[in-house]
This record gives structure tokens, sequence and C-alpha cells, in this order.
């Protein structure tokens, strides 16, 4: 009898230590979007990891002196981005070097930050806890922090089998998290699922966009998310050179990662430095203010110019990228 008990209690601990290994949630994207380019099976999603990463977003607990969470600089009413900040704004009234990217769509993205410096969403979450502008804390304190908290212990147990937090786990909640955050209920997803109908105007953009746009912001996900130097003037202040800055590499200067066109209507400002407040400054931008420079974009060796109407009609389009069910959606805010 004794021998028994041991042996279901024994399989019963394999079988907890199995379903802990195991995905019970799957990524939902439509059928036109490519394959995500990341690897779950390194990182299987689960419900109570994604429950994890959700109120981990959400907690100024990873900042130093606990104002600043993830979500401060990645609103969802705001397709995770900052809107109306051109920097991203930190602990004690911090200023960042860079605007806050808009985070959805990352399973489809290799590389991280306007200069692609983080290879992996495991470990992307690093930089903004550690920068001493943003969040301003030792990855190492906020662990130990998580670790206090009784909250958290259940939560990590609820995820990973047992309560200890450590920083891979901490990342990894945070990144499954992010990664389910997907932008595909736009009106250009309707059409495409022909549930509704581009406008005349909507469709005289859209054939500007195929002309114009697309190779370096390619449909569905209106982004390569390769990097490209767009011929933006330096902000002498900033004096920011891209990928150069860490390379060192001629041929990364003033390279930044291309962002998805998706969602232009909540992530205003534009541009890695938040210079443009307004779509038409960034027209205005590729018509006549593009500064030649060796590794610049071949694209734009030449002015991309509309008139008026064609302005018009190209903007209805990029109005049908706008995503209202991302930014409404409960699943994503905080709970």
């Amino acid at each position: 009898m004794y021998s028994r008990l041991k042996y279901f209690a024994f399989a019963s601990f394999l079988l907890l230590l199995f379903s802990y290994s195991l995905q019970d949630i799957g990524l939902i994207y439509p059928s036109y979007f490519p394959k995500p380019v990341y690897d779950f099976k390194k990182n299987p999603l689960k419900s109570a990891t994604v429950q994890l990463g959700r109120k981990l977003f959400y907690d100024p607990i990873l900042s130093r002196n606990n104002t600043i969470s993830c979500s401060s600089c990645h609103n969802s009413g705001q397709a995770f981005s900052h809107a109306g900040n051109h920097l991203s704004k930190g602990i004690e009234d911090g200023i960042g070097d860079r605007n806050s990217p808009a985070i959805f769509n990352l399973a489809w993205q290799k590389n991280f930050m306007w200069d692609g410096v983080i290879p992996n969403i495991d470990a992307q979450a690093l930089a903004p806890i550690n920068h001493p502008m943003e969040m301003g804390e030792d990855i190492n304190v906020a662990v130990r922090r998580l670790n206090k908290s009784k909250e958290y212990r259940t939560l990590f147990y609820r995820s990973f089998g047992d309560s200890l937090a450590t920083s891979e786990r901490l990342m990894k909640a945070l990144s499954q998290f992010q990664l389910t955050i997907v932008s595909a209920s736009s009106k250009y997803d309707k059409v495409k699922q022909k549930k509704a109908q581009f406008t005349d105007s909507e469709k005289r953009g859209y054939l500007l966009y195929q002309q114009n746009c697309n190779s370096c912001h390619s449909e569905p996900l209106f982004s390569t998310y390769d990097f490209a130097n767009n011929g933006l003037p330096v902000d002498s202040k900033l004096d920011d050179h891209g990928k150069w800055n860490k390379s060192f590499e001629p041929a990364d200067q003033w390279m930044f990662k291309i962002p998805s066109l998706r969602n232009l209507g909540f992530t205003y400002p534009y541009m890695h430095d938040g210079r443009f407040k307004t779509l038409n400054e960034v027209l205005d931008h590729y018509e006549k203010g593009i500064v030649k420079s060796p590794t610049l974009a071949k694209q734009l060796e030449k002015p991309i110019i509309f008139n008026h109407k064609e302005r018009e009609d190209l903007l209805s389009f990029l109005a049908t990228l706008n995503d209202s069910v991302l930014v409404s959606n409960p699943d994503y805010q905080k709970k």
C-alpha cells in the first residue's frame, strides 16, 4: 500500500512537472499573416504565464522608485505606444533617448529597439529596466523584490511549478504577454477577410501605398522590420546614428528599424525621435526633406511627391490600418 502511494505521488509529481512545460494556448492571428519568427518551443505560451506577464507589465514594482511600469511608455489605449511624447519618460522626470515604439505583432520581429541591439524579445525588458533614465533598476534587485511578494510567489508557482522568481522567468513572462498582443482587426483586415470594402478614396490610397511604400512597409504587417536610413537630418542634441552607435560599422550609419504603418492614428509623434507630430509632416519629409548620404535607402534617392488629392487618398488608406479592437481589448489592459 505504501509503495503504491509512493508511485501515485511520484506520478502526480511528474504529471505536474509535465503540465508546466506544455503550451496550453496558441497565438491567434489571421491566415494571411506569415508564420511568426519567434520560437515558441523555447518559451511555450501558457495562460498562467501570460497573466503573470500582464501583471508585471502594469506593475511599477520593476522600477527603482515604484513609479514607472512598462505600460507607462506603452499605453494599451495608444496601441502600446506613448502618444504625444516625442521621447520616452522615466523615473524622476527622466527623459530617454528615443521615442517609445509601439509594441504589437512582436512575434514577427527578429530584433528589438530602434537600433536592433536586442536580438531576442525574451531579453528586451532588461534595457528599459536597467536604463538610468527609464526604470533605473538593477534586475537582480527587482527580482528580490518579487520574491518578497506573496502574490508574486503564487503567480510564479502557477506559471513555472515553483514560486521562485528569477530574471529569466521574469523576462519570459513579460515576453509571453507582449507576444499575445496582435493587431489584426483593422478595416484593412476586414477587407482582407471580405467582411468590408474600401471606399473609392481608400482604394486609390491603397494603390499609392503599393506603388510608393510597400517595399519597406510590406503588408500585411506593414513593415519588413528591417533597418533603413530614411534620410532624416541628424538631431544635433541627440546625435543619434542608429545601429552605428553600437557597431561603428560605416554601413550602419543612420540605420533605424522600420516601424509598422499599422495604428498610426494612435502612435504619434513619428520617427525614432518623435520629431514629426503629423503624417503630413512625414510626407513633407519624403517630398523635400531627405538628406542624401551613402547609406540612404535606394527607394528614397528620388523624392516621393503626392499632390493634394493623392495625399488625402493615401491618408484615407492609412487610416484603415488603425485597430480600434486592439486598443480597447480588455485582455491587453490592466486588470
